[in-house]
């Protein structure tokens, strides 16, 4: 029997989809299903709906819940982790006011940025216990890792972690066709591709419809005004930013317009609301979103279980298809996140690299990309700079690097003076308080 473990299980909506996802193959169809979470409540709600699902789709599968991490850990073939750490209240809301009194506004502030750099120093820690106990009580196991900021968890748990099987999840890809796809109103299945680079901002090197380049389509429609159509994934932000982008750089990124917004120094500048006005970009948008998001979560999983029967539709999250593959020896591609070791060879090693993943019985096993655009390699290591520096600061328990990650951060050097950085650096980590590691709460450890 195949044990599926999910760490952050009181995310009710994704382990959902996920777990759903499970029940559609029939070599997962029986698995032991361990959910652990730290609240007892959300615990307890997950867990009625996945055994509420498991009644509708008429399989032999179990549910049990854990509020011990090795105890829902011991044994398992696959772990999924997904969780935050600090939630929206309070880190979230600090990772966006202080930076804000600073002058330095932000979209998501997850995954780069001085809101990703705090975000990943409060995360792999975390992490780093999920590979710990793996590693006594299911070191084959494989991790299926859907937590931001995804580059910087990826390298980091490989840097201290490299025994452990692991891949980092995102659905940007997937998502991105299904846009393109809205807005050449062409039909997502049609489309050929084909995707590398570091999450959140790979590109499609390939972008094809029977044959022939979508690019001068993309191009022609953005050009004389008729794309991008009109928000799809993301109802309060136009897309222009991808848009943009691709008009200057000659390709199209995976990430949204929201995040790549913050990810460069172009578009978020002092004193040029113009550019916030016409490219649509939602500041300070994501913490009410979250507020949003948390009540309806709590109303869809209230709901889920005053339902009688429970639909299980199959979503396009690649983690129930790794399993399948995995167990079933039936090859499959995805595009996932590993530690760069020679699959681009144009970006340094060691660096958490997105790039079509074959996977089977072997487990995750990426595919050789080599002909990035050097325009395309120049901004992806902007983005690895603060990673590095990140990863370095978490492993070396090394204050300095944290500034230093944030002083190379696009978007932050673009707005702000070392000295200003520097500053607002201290008085976050000193607002995260017990939130950080130990060695970082102490100021005089600098």
């Amino acid at each position: 029997m195949t044990k599926i473990t999910f760490i952050g299980a009181g995310s009710t909506i994704f382990m959902k989809n996920i777990l759903g996802d499970c029940l559609h193959f029939e070599a997962l169809r029986d698995a032991e299903f361990a959910l652990m979470d730290i609240d007892p409540q959300r615990l307890d709600e997950s867990a009625f709906v996945a055994r509420k699902m498991i009644a509708t789709m008429g399989v032999g599968a179990s549910v049990k819940t854990f509020s011990d991490q090795r105890a829902a850990l011991d044994g398992a073939d696959f772990v999924v982790v997904a969780f935050q750490i600090g939630g929206y209240d309070p880190c979230t809301i600090t990772d966006f006011e202080i930076p804000k009194s600073y002058g330095l506004r932000q979209t998501i502030a997850d995954t780069l940025g001085v809101g990703g750099i705090m975000r990943g120093l409060r995360t792999v820690p975390h992490l780093w216990q999920v590979a710990r106990d793996m590693s006594d009580l299911c070191p084959d196991a494989l991790m299926l890792q859907y937590v931001n900021p995804m580059a910087i968890n990826t390298w980091a748990l490989a840097e201290a972690f490299p025994e452990i099987r692991q891949v980092g999840l995102c659905h940007s890809v997937q998502n991105t066709v299904q846009e393109i796809a809205h807005d050449l109103s062409l039909p997502q299945s049609e489309i050929d591709y084909r995707v590398a680079g570091v999450n959140h901002v790979a590109f499609f090197l390939e972008l094809a419809h029977n044959g022939q380049s979508l690019y001068p389509r993309l191009a022609e429609g953005y050009r004389n005004g008729v794309l991008p159509k009109g928000p799809l994934l993301m109802p309060r932000c136009p897309n222009k930013v991808r848009y943009e982008v691709m008009r200057h750089l000659g390709y199209f990124c995976t990430e949204s317009s929201e995040h790549l917004a913050e990810y460069v120094p172009w578009f978020i500048k002092d004193g040029r609301e113009d550019l916030i006005t016409e490219f649509g970009i939602p500041l300070d948008e994501y913490p009410q979103r979250c507020i949003e998001q948390q009540a309806d979560w709590s109303e869809q999983a209230q709901a889920l279980k005053a339902e009688g029967a429970v639909s299980v539709p199959k979503s396009h999250e690649f983690a129930a298809e790794i399993m399948n593959a995995v167990v079933t020896d039936t090859p499959y591609v995805i595009y996932g996140n590993l530690p760069n070791r020679g699959q681009m060879p144009q970006l340094p090693l060691g660096a958490a690299v997105e790039t079509p993943c074959l996977v089977d019985r072997n487990g995750v096993q990426p595919s050789v990309v080599d002909d990035v655009p050097p325009q395309l390699i120049a901004l992806m290591r902007s983005q690895i700079n603060v990673q590095e520096l990140t990863v370095r600061a978490l492993i070396e328990e090394n204050r300095d690097h944290v500034h230093h990650a944030a002083m190379m951060d696009p978007h932050t050097a673009a707005e702000l003076d070392l000295r200003q950085i520097s500053n607002m650096v201290d008085e976050m980590l000193t607002a995260h308080g017990d939130w950080m590691p130990a060695w970082l709460r102490d100021k005089r450890a600098a």
